[in-house]
């Protein structure tokens, strides 16, 4: 795949650890010294920072826009070169970077890589909106959907990153983002030809756009792809979006005839034997409430983004965690991360907020023996002791999810 933008270098932002280095004022041999492993956590990835720091001209214009401004008037026409943004991980050089980003078995951490995704993801939806007009109000930016984030290759934390993203298709209020995590083995090197074997990650973000002031749904600005591969993203994401305006409209029930209801019913009848005959159920079987694991947290201002709200990468970082662990337990070894399917954000959460993730293996899939699959779900909903009130209710509803009192994960 070819970078057509000639400034690629300028749009190129870098990373660097958010901790200072203990060695510089402590002398090594001192026995005050912190070991890495003692290090004081922080949740604000350097990534985060970084942008957030790099755009600060956008951000300020949204913490603080002038009083009683007029929304923009007049719909701009950009290109994908104009919103593309890229982020450098110097992990062979910078150690202290390294060990942020380090998992027990020496690769990214993916939780925390979800994070900066989203943090990008965003400041290419900010670059591509912005009227660079500071009379007008900013546009309130929020991510809709995530789909197929895919691991293409494992991500080892030695090895210099980047990540490429630009705006791929834009519709009246929406906006589409890819991002590719690329490997760059050698060190320093930044050429503006990206193959396909040196893409270790994909993904897609979709973001909605809403007046500041009314909180109604907004138009942004058009899109104009300009090279072969920048029109071919722009028509795949067109026909993606007629799809999901079908399914909107209840087309997506027709899925469900025939060969599909059978399976259906079949599912259900053995998870109603495991309920009201267990000694009779299939050994090679388990009911998902069985492979339940869940953590709470109440929402703290440290996790909040710009607009005050919890910020969508933490929220799927800790999605992805409980969801590795999940696999962990119901496997019984340690499970390689495969891709996120997909992920919906429903409704915003809030600083204070007492959060809750349920997660629970779905199903698997044994076609390849030596690599069988195993698909787990992660449901987020905020629960309001004080009224009693939960919104777990209405997310399952919205996905869809049958009753896990009664279905079952097939093994066999």
């Amino acid at each position: 795949m070819e970078n057509s933008n000639s400034n690629s270098s300028s749009n190129t932002i870098p990373v660097v650890s958010t901790f200072a280095n203990p060695f510089d004022t402590i002398d090594a041999s001192s026995s005050i010294r912190k070991p890495l492993s003692l290090w004081p956590g922080m949740y604000h990835s350097p990534v985060t920072n970084a942008l957030w720091e790099a755009r600060s001209n956008i951000f300020e214009r949204l913490l603080d826009p002038p009083i009683d401004a007029p929304p923009q008037k007049e719909l701009l026409t950009r290109t994908p070169a104009q919103s593309r943004t890229s982020i450098l991980y110097n992990f062979s050089t910078d150690y202290i970077l390294r060990e942020q980003y380090r998992d027990p078995w020496n690769e990214v951490r993916i939780g925390k890589l979800l994070e900066d995704l989203d943090a990008l993801a965003g400041t290419i939806s900010f670059k591509h909106c912005s009227d660079d007009n500071n009379t007008t109000r900013p546009l309130l930016l929020v991510t809709a959907s995530v789909d197929r984030i895919v691991l293409k290759k494992p991500i080892r934390v030695d090895t210099d990153l980047k990540i490429v993203g630009a705006v791929t298709w834009v519709g009246r209020s929406s906006i589409a983002i890819q991002l590719e995590v690329i490997r760059q083995d050698t060190p320093g090197e930044d050429s503006c030809i990206i193959s396909e074997d040196d893409i270790a990650l994909t993904a897609n973000f979709t973001f909605v756009a809403r007046d500041s002031k009314t909180g109604k749904s907004a138009p942004v600005n058009r899109l104009s792809p300009e090279t072969q591969q920048e029109k071919k993203l722009y028509e795949e994401m067109e026909a993606i979006d007629i799809l999901r305006k079908k399914k909107r409209g209840g087309h997506g029930r027709e899925l469900e005839k025939g060969e599909e209801t059978e399976r259906l019913n079949a599912l259900l009848a053995e998870g109603r034997i495991f309920c009201d005959m267990p000694a009779l159920a299939n050994r090679d079987s388990i009911l998902i409430k069985d492979t339940r694991l869940e953590n709470s947290l109440i929402c703290q201002p440290q996790q909040r983004n710009i607009h005050g709200r919890i910020f969508g990468g933490f929220l799927m970082h800790r999605a992805f965690e409980l969801a590795f662990s999940t696999a962990y337990a119901f496997a019984g070894l340690m499970p390689c991360f495969h891709e996120v399917d997909h992920v919906d954000f429903l409704r915003p959460v809030d600083v204070g907020d007492f959060l809750r993730f349920k997660a629970c293996v779905l199903y698997t899939e044994l076609e390849n023996l030596e690599q069988p699959l195993i698909n787990v779900e992660v449901v987020a909903h905020v629960t309001r002791p004080e009224l009693r009130k939960t919104t777990e209710e209405e997310a399952r509803r919205v996905l869809e999810r049958i009753d896990a009192e009664k279905s079952y994960v097939s093994l066999g």
